[in-house]
């Protein structure tokens, strides 16, 4: 049974606060929201300034750019179609998706893109919401032919192209041949964005208004979608990306006439969210209490299971675990967590302060959120600091330290 019986100490909740309060302070975070809660106790600090050069100071209510912690969030719209039998695991995709049917593997990763060999078999369901289906952001392939193309298309977010609309995005990706044999690797990102050009053909309806529909609405996730609206637009601090040189706060993202001011071509499940710690908190408290809201169900038990229990084998997370092994001086533990469910990372070895058990993910506009059924503990912290320096990194990192020791039974 979890240890849910507790919640946490004065001292530590303390030592949360002063380890947020010191970063802070040292002038490279300008703000940060965070929430912790365990069983009825939920505890929220709000530091620090929207602004590098001060202004409106960071709320409760504040709505964070969610990055790659979008991931575990939209795959929902695709287990709700699982748990109603509209997906089936081992569906091919290609019923939905024809621009994926007959794939080509490349021969290999840093190839010409016309040497390839015919798939083994056709991509499954299954494929896709593990990130198995053979083709992704594969930080170490960069400056290859296929990572060239994968850029050059515009099919991860405005890098440097500006992704298209969903059936544009489709026909595009059914142009590259696959990085991998589907199945065989975990490739990271495009399968989160291919999910919900997935859900949106099945259903008949665009994402975000599924989403919204069957896990927003039913949440209360009122603050949480792929654009914010104009009246909450002063919500939305700006996003930083500093200068890895200089650390000099160079703005990535305006909230005005920004990329998140209006309503996006593509909504991306990988890393298109914006949100605040209170819908966060409603979607991972779902999470641990199995798939219910109160005495709503909004996903079955063994759906919730299948997200957040390791789906990977160790040939399947090979190019996972060696990103993490090789970039911790970067990513300072983030990453290293062993396994991977459906849309989220799962920690199936103990690496630091977090048990066995864990799971979540964090995103490059420094974001991490994470729940922990053993403890009955969720966890969200956001700031408006990319990963171009290590700064929110640190903060991630020293926050889970300090919440861990925070637990009292």
């Amino acid at each position: 049974m979890g240890k849910t019986n507790g919640g946490f100490s004065e001292a530590g909740l303390r030592k949360v606060r002063d380890v947020l309060a010191r970063h802070v302070d040292s002038g490279r975070i300008p703000g940060v929201v965070a929430l912790v809660s365990r069983g009825d106790e939920t505890h929220v600090e709000a530091l620090g300034t929207m602004s590098h050069d001060g202004g409106a100071p960071m709320r409760r209510d504040t709505i964070f750019r969610m990055a790659s912690t979008s991931k575990p969030v939209t795959i929902a719209a695709a287990m709700v179609l699982l748990d109603e039998c509209g997906l089936r695991l081992d569906d091919l995709v290609e019923q939905w998706l024809p621009e994926l049917a007959d794939r080509r593997v490349l021969k290999r990763i840093d190839g010409p893109l016309d040497d390839t060999v015919p798939a083994h078999r056709p991509i499954t369901v299954r494929d896709v919401l593990t990130s198995t289906f053979g083709l992704g952001m594969d930080m170490t392939a960069l400056g290859t032919p296929i990572m060239n193309a994968v850029f050059e298309q515009g099919l991860t977010p405005d890098l440097p192209t500006p992704m298209p609309e969903p059936d544009e995005w489709l026909r595009r990706l059914g142009t590259l041949p696959l990085m991998r044999q589907p199945g065989e690797s975990w490739q990271y990102h495009i399968a989160s964005d291919l999910i919900g050009a997935l859900v949106a053909r099945v259903t008949g309806q665009p994402f975000e208004t599924f989403l919204r529909e069957r896990v927003f609405g039913p949440l209360g996730m009122k603050d949480t979608g792929f654009h914010v609206p104009a009246d909450g637009i002063d919500r939305l601090p700006p996003l930083y990306a500093p200068d890895p040189r200089t650390g000099a706060f160079t703005v990535w993202d305006e909230p005005a006439d920004g990329r998140w001011s209006k309503p996006p071509a593509f909504p991306g499940g990988g890393g298109g969210l914006v949100s605040t710690v209170d819908d966060y908190h409603a979607y991972f408290r779902m999470l641990l209490n199995q798939g219910m809201h109160g005495s709503e169900r909004l996903l079955s038990r063994p759906a919730v299971e299948l997200m957040t229990t390791n789906r990977l084998t160790a040939e399947q997370n090979a190019a996972r675990t060696a990103l993490a092994r090789d970039n911790v001086h970067l990513s300072y533990g983030q990453g290293q967590h062993g396994g991977w469910g459906f849309g989220m990372a799962v920690r199936t070895y103990r690496g630091d302060y977090a048990p066995v058990g864990q799971f979540g993910w964090d995103g490059g506009s420094g974001t991490s959120t994470y729940a922990d059924p053993e403890n009955g503990l969720t966890g969200i912290l956001l700031t408006q600091v990319g990963m171009s320096v290590p700064y929110s990194a640190r903060l991630i990192h020293d926050f889970w330290t300090t919440v861990y020791q925070a637990i009292e039974d």
